[in-house]
């Protein structure tokens, strides 16, 4: 055995870990931010309404927006947060995650991954 295939073997198989440890940890990681942003797109959606009035409240007052519009604030946060509050996120990732496994394990594919 010569000393190159010796030294590189330990950093080989470390390697090799640490890119199982990503792939095991990846799909986690894509999934539930992905899904966050969806769940987030949908809510913004859901309360249109209130972010539109916020909009025109804060277009109309410039930079007074921070005293004036808080009413408006208020009321648009409220709406988002209450549509996308952690109880939301888990049903939402339960529906979806077979979806999201199925894109993830494609992209792999298509990279050459696996």
């Amino acid at each position: 055995m010569n000393n190159s295939t010796s030294e590189t073997t330990p950093k080989f198989t470390g390697q090799l870990k640490d890119e199982s440890r990503d792939s095991r940890l990846s799909f986690r990681n894509f999934g539930e931010h992905k899904l966050r942003k969806e769940l987030k797109d949908i809510a913004i959606e859901k309360c249109r309404l209130d972010v539109k009035s916020f909009g025109k409240c804060a277009e109309e007052n410039g930079l007074l927006v921070v005293f004036k519009c808080r009413q408006e604030l208020r009321s648009m946060s409220d709406c988002i947060e209450s549509n996308r509050s952690e109880q939301h996120f888990q049903k939402y990732m339960a529906k979806h995650k077979p979806e999201m496994l199925l894109q993830y394990l494609e992209d792999r594919k298509e990279k050459g991954l696996s």
